[in-house]
């Protein structure tokens, strides 16, 4: 088997931004690698995804409920594992990925309350690692980007067209509870923290990806 790294984050945390730069450092580096992103919106496999998040089945994330919106997104890795870069990995080839299974441990333990976190986590790793079966990672690194910057981050993006963000990235209340469960999940998991943001600010995309590269550097050898 080869390596799985996920770059985990909030919505605004720049999660795509460092896929792209470790990508590219990694094989300036000499290091031959395949980037994966999730959901996975380019193929079939994401129609119920897109659904969800568009709002199609409740307007507000608890309308779906976390055992629901979890297998939604477990079926669109199922597919893109099994289509399109499981036979890398399993040939010994190291994956990036942004977003996986531990998207669904953030956004879903998001509607729960606390006491529930833990027995949750234990549901799906099992469900997607063992029952559906696609690869427990090797090392998740979690982009923690505080709310507040992270929600101007998103204005930006969208130009201050808010009615652009989905169901997830209006709902500033859902993602603070996020926000914690995530560093929960992190504590529980075993993930690496690399904070995006000091003294309010975000960090420059430069500095965060020194250290994400760092610790990659580290896992892989």
């Amino acid at each position: 088997m080869g390596k799985l790294i996920i770059i985990e984050g909030l919505d605004g945390s720049g999660k795509s931004t460092q896929l792209e730069r470790l990508y590219q450092t990694l094989r300036a580096d000499g290091t031959d690698c395949r980037q994966v992103s999730f959901p996975d919106y380019e193929h079939p496999s994401s129609t119920l995804v897109k659904m969800y998040l568009n709002g199609d089945f409740g307007q507000k994330p608890t309308d779906v409920n976390a055992y629901a919106a979890s297998t939604l997104y477990a079926v669109d890795r199922f597919a893109s594992y099994k289509q399109y870069w499981g036979s890398y990995y399993e040939n010994g080839g190291l994956v990036l990925a942004g977003r996986y299974t531990t998207s669904n441990a953030v956004h879903q333990c998001g509607k729960m309350e606390k006491h529930e976190w833990k027995d949750f986590l234990d549901w799906l790793y099992d469900f997607e690692y063992v029952k559906v079966g696609i690869p427990k990672p090797d090392s998740v690194i979690f982009l923690d980007m505080p709310i507040e910057v992270s929600q101007q981050l998103l204005s930006k993006r969208y130009h201050g067209h808010e009615e652009k963000k989905d169901i997830h990235e209006r709902n500033t209340t859902y993602l603070s509870h996020c926000r914690e469960a995530a560093l929960f999940a992190a504590e529980y998991s075993g993930w690496q923290i690399i904070p995006c943001a000091e003294d309010g600010q975000a960090r420059s995309i430069g500095a965060i990806a020194k250290d994400v590269f760092c610790h990659v550097k580290a896992v892989c050898k």
